[in-house]
């Protein structure tokens, strides 16, 4: 599998360029853990670290899902790795725990998180609130934060993957 990534045009219009840099940093993700077997994807960064590859696509799955569905569409979801007994679930993966089946999850959640989006207008906020906060998000403020979120933990991938077999770039 190659993943296409392509930034958007620098004349697009707000929204379409908000959605097109979430996209490409999805993208990056995903191309940090192409190539990679299930046991690489599970590699630790370094004790006592737990951080993994296989563990952040997780993590963004919960996150897709948290803002997009729970959040922004009030659809109650809950997450779909963690829980009072494991907060931080989604980064305590397995030998059980695959690539197909994280990736799928995640694909899932994006396409779901699209679905969302498309009902709201960037101004229009949020039908639930985050559990930090009683305050409602615009659209436009999920779409930011979820490119802060997705280019953060692109750095820590960048850490990883070049940790497991040397690539850097990209």
């Amino acid at each position: 599998m190659t993943t296409e990534r392509s930034e958007p045009a620098g004349t697009a219009d707000e929204r379409t360029m908000l959605e097109g840099w979430l996209d490409y940093h999805r993208a990056t993700l995903a191309v940090k853990c192409e190539g990679l077997d299930d046991e690489q994807l599970r590699t630790a960064s370094a004790a006592p670290s737990e951080l993994t590859l296989l563990g952040l696509v997780r993590h963004m799955a919960d996150v897709e899902r948290g803002w997009f569905r729970r959040v922004l569409a009030g659809d109650g979801q809950g997450p779909l790795y963690s829980g009072d007994a494991d907060p931080d679930g989604e980064f305590h993966v397995t030998e059980a725990d695959t690539w197909e089946a994280a990736y799928a999850t995640w694909q899932g959640e994006i396409e779901a998180a699209r679905r969302a989006a498309a009902g709201f207008a960037l101004d229009d906020l949020s039908r639930g609130q985050h559990h930090s906060t009683d305050e409602p998000f615009s659209l436009r403020w999920i779409y930011t934060h979820m490119i802060e979120e997705y280019a953060r933990h692109n750095g820590h991938a960048d850490l990883l993957r070049e940790r497991i077999d040397g690539a850097t770039g990209s």
